[in-house]
């Protein structure tokens, strides 16, 4: 998997440059003093330090004022806050105080605004500054507001859009309405991005932070105008002329020297302001080149050039992180991975759409950046997303080869699920609870790989929206057979007359796919009309249990737990009798596909149900009565607590028993295949990824057809130690988790995965 790596998260942080790692080695091993030392080595190494201070000044502007040395911009923080409360605890407290900060800042500013303020007992509500949809500071909010502040907290250049703020606006209105007020200006993404003249300007603090800028990490600096209120934070030997104890980190310090140089330098080591606009150029046209439908969450006219924010129409942050990684390419996204959405709240501030929010990537580069690294970092970005066509994930007019589909694919839009079952022998396929937000991805991909959508299935009607399906369906009436376009309100065509009888002995409609067969049956209980569509990959007429390979029952069988009964067209006593028939018609390893997933579980089956022994467990084990479950469903669905703005839960979710899954370091995993052990090593991204960077000797199974494959082996998982790898470990350990829970016991995964071999 080895390939050269382009870094692009300069904001989150930096290599440390040679020169500058070069002077950090020399200070730890030749040029080690302590500055507080009165001998020669001691001397030298506070020459050093006060050198550095002074190009400080230089670096930002600041001919006056103290320059600080810290262990980086949140002790600065803490330095300046501290000070500016401190002070108001002397003044006269205003009626309604407030703290002030900008609505995106770095959550280190207003966490340290609450902690500070609690615990010093100041009854000041910590506000925030709204910002218009570029991220601008509301000038007219702070004009009302500023003369009720304590303090005031804004930031230079902002770490995810890359925007910087007005600051003689700022100043104007700040200074106008309250001259006396503590301003702090976070400096951190502005340094050798903008230019600094901290002096000229009433800023009281400006915190910085090296390691964004090529130094390493634990160094940094505040700059405190001169007359602001001071308090130092760290007490001890009087350090820093006693404004910041503790031996001061010289080798730190030596990195800040040569760095500062570099910037003051005219020999070109970064490139200037008209360069770096040049190169942003190049990366917008490569990346809308690539992206056609590319958004951007920013205002280039009031952004840094260093710093790129987009989203992809249908693309989720991750899918996109998970993308360039496989190609080397280390992007952040605008949101964490967990099991809910998370959204970037600086673009939810600027009040971009959700789907931006949701989807954003982060693109930073620093001013070392060269036009050699540019273009090879263009290129590889043009490859990456060319992998994506040849999924028929994006549209292309290069001619590429497609990885087919065949057999059961899970699309996931948060905790929706959507399934598209795809017949191996035929070019048959049928849509399973459509999702809106996945239609458009949907619709690709069965136009690139030439499918016939035979249905487009919902297992419930939505008493609260129309069925995604309707869209999915218009947008592909030209595929869909003229015969089958006639529906009832749950998808299933009125002009199929096939059908077959279930091992109960009832007759049910089917829809046959080339060699598989598809079968509905009611389903009464989540919703009056609820039904299962039982996927056989055998059509004869009559279908066994074991026949039943994949059950898409909605709502009805959630991975440990049940679909709700509360709504007004739910029917608790229906959904007894109906889990009951589920057992008759299902074998207890049949894989039960869920219309919603609250627990990354994928599926679920009746037996791995029985093993959890949950209130389903207590119905097929024939020890609940009707009553006795009506009893127990209502308890369960009271835990459901509906709010508005908030999704809509579909079942009650439970607490889930996950047992620990073995894991093996690559180490581990190499010294296995010199003993010659009999293993399956399953890579289990996606097949673009897996096609940027391939692992050897493992098939690759991607999360997304993960279900497909258990169906497939659903009774030879247990043959051999099955080893699971993914990017970074993550996606291999709920993969281990749901084929554990599910009965296979012979797992293990690659902890850290591929970023850790």
């Amino acid at each position: 998997m080895s390939q050269q790596e382009f870094y692009l998260d300069s904001n989150a942080t930096t290599v440390v440059l040679p020169p500058i790692a070069d002077a950090v080695m020399k200070a730890l091993t030749q040029e080690f003093g302590n500055p507080s030392s009165s001998h020669v080595t001691g001397i030298r190494a506070k020459a050093r330090m006060e050198r550095t201070r002074a190009l400080a000044r230089q670096v930002m502007g600041a001919h006056s004022g103290q320059v600080i040395f810290t262990s980086g911009a949140t002790e600065g923080i803490q330095t300046a806050v501290i000070s500016a409360l401190q002070t108001a605890k002397t003044r006269p407290m205003p009626e309604a105080p407030l703290l002030l900060y900008g609505a995106t800042e770095h959550k280190a500013v207003p966490e340290t605004l609450k902690h500070w303020a609690r615990l010093f007992e100041i009854p000041a509500e910590v506000r925030a500054i709204p910002v218009d949809a570029r991220g601008r500071l509301d000038l007219d909010f702070i004009a009302g507001h500023i003369d009720r502040a304590l303090m005031i907290c804004t930031m230079a250049a902002n770490n995810e859009t890359g925007c910087f703020q007005d600051m003689a606006a700022l100043e104007r209105v700040i200074r106008s309405g309250n001259p006396q007020v503590p301003w702090m200006v976070d400096c951190v993404q502005a340094l050798g991005k903008l230019p600094l003249a901290l002096a000229d300007s009433t800023i009281d603090y400006a915190p910085f932070s090296g390691h964004k800028l090529y130094a390493p990490k634990g160094i940094g600096w505040l700059y405190v105008r001169e007359g602001a209120p001071l308090t130092p934070v760290i007490a001890g030997g009087g350090q820093e002329s006693g404004l910041r104890s503790g031996t001061e980190n010289g080798a730190g310090i030596a990195a800040l020297e040569v760095l500062f140089g570099m910037m003051l330098s005219q020999d070109g080591a970064f490139a200037d302001h008209a360069t770096l606009l040049g190169y942003r150029a190049q990366l917008v046209n490569t990346l809308r080149g690539v992206f056609p439908e590319l958004v951007f969450n920013q205002d280039h006219d009031c952004s840094v050039p260093t710093t790129l924010n987009f989203s992809v129409p249908g693309f989720s942050s991750k899918e996109l992180m998970d993308l360039f990684d496989a190609a080397g390419i280390r992007v952040s996204s605008g949101s964490a991975c967990s099991s809910k959405v998370t959204r970037s709240f600086v673009l939810d501030a600027m009040g971009l759409p959700a789907w931006q929010s949701e989807s954003a990537i982060r693109l930073s580069f620093g001013p070392a950046m060269t036009q050699a690294e540019l273009d090879a970092v263009c290129e590889r970005i043009d490859s990456a997303v060319a992998a994506l066509a040849t999924s028929c994930l994006l549209e292309s007019d290069r001619d590429a080869e497609k990885h087919g589909l065949k057999g059961l694919i899970q699309f996931k839009a948060g905790s929706s699920c959507c399934w598209l079952y795809v017949d191996p022998d035929s070019n048959h396929c049928v849509v399973v609870d459509p999702v809106d937000s996945l239609n458009q991805r949907l619709e690709r991909l069965i136009r690139c790989q030439d499918l016939v959508p035979l249905a487009i299935l919902d297992t419930h009607g939505h008493a609260d929206h129309e069925s995604s399906g309707v869209a999915l369906r218009e947008a592909l009436f030209d595929r869909i057979p003229a015969e089958l376009m006639a529906v009832d309100a749950l998808g299933w065509p009125n002009s199929c007359g096939t059908r077959r009888t279930l091992a109960d002995g009832q007759v049910m409609p089917a829809l046959t796919l080339g060699n598989s067969v598809l079968v509905r049956a009611p389903l009464p209980g989540h919703t009056d009309d609820s039904v299962a569509l039982l996927l056989s990959r055998n059509a004869r007429d009559t279908l066994l249990a074991e026949d039943i390979d994949f059950a898409f029952c909605g709502d009805t069988v959630l991975a440990g737990t049940l679909g709700r009964t509360n709504f007004s067209n739910s029917q608790p006593l229906s959904m007894y009798h109906s889990l009951n028939q589920l057992s008759v018609w299902l074998h207890p390893d049949s894989l039960i596909c869920p219309s919603h997933d609250y627990h990354h579980q994928f599926a679920t089956s009746l037996a791995a149900e029985l093993r959890e022994g949950g209130l389903l467990a207590e119905v097929l084990s024939g020890g609940m009565g009707e009553h006795a479950f009506m009893l127990a469903k209502a308890e369960l669905d009271s835990g459901l607590c509906d709010q508005a703005g908030s999704e809509l839960m579909c079942g009650a979710t439970v607490a889930q028993s996950e047992g620990a899954i073995p894991e093996l370091s690559a180490a581990e995993l190499q010294q296995w295949r010199r003993e010659g052990r009999r293993l399956s090593l399953l890579d289990i991204r996606e097949p673009h990824e897996f096609a940027l960077s391939p692992t050897s000797d493992a098939d690759n199974v991607p999360l997304s057809r993960l279900v497909d494959f258990i169906g497939q082996q659903r009774y030879r998982l247990d043959s051999d130690p099955m080893v699971l790898v993914c990017r970074s470990g993550s996606r291999s350990l709920l993969a281990s988790q749901s084929l554990r829970r599910l009965g296979v016991t012979n797992i293990h995964h690659i902890a850290g995965g591929h970023a850790l071999s």
